[in-house]
């Protein structure tokens, strides 16, 4: 999703109904592999990280929410604090989905 809201939309096709099998594994490994060459842009981390925003906006501290909107605002691919901050919140609340992603583990 930071890098492309298509590609992104793609695999979720893929993995629709919990149906998995080879071929949507080898079709889900080449939309990741296109994925990491492209370089996000402000529009595609924003998406992304307003998506990860979603699971802490109702139990952070209004400290929390005023970094959020703070780093939101100065957001940019060569000025990327806020995947940092997301990724202390995940840490923090131990959200176990967002754990796993790639997402955070690639900050």
């Amino acid at each position: 999703m930071s890098r492309s809201q298509a590609l992104y939309n793609r695999g979720r096709l893929l993995a629709k109904d919990n149906e998995w099998n080879a071929d949507k594994e080898q079709e889900f490994t080449r939309l990741v592999t296109i994925a990491d060459d492209l370089v996000p842009t402000k529009a595609t981390l924003t998406t992304a990280y307003q998506h990860v925003w979603g699971y802490f906006k109702k139990i952070c501290t209004q400290g929390e929410k005023a970094t959020y909107v703070r780093l939101l605002a100065t957001l940019t691919p060569e000025h990327d604090d806020l995947g940092q901050f997301l990724k202390r919140l995940v840490i923090k609340y131990q959200v176990d989905y967002l754990l796993q992603s790639r997402l955070i583990q690639e900050i």
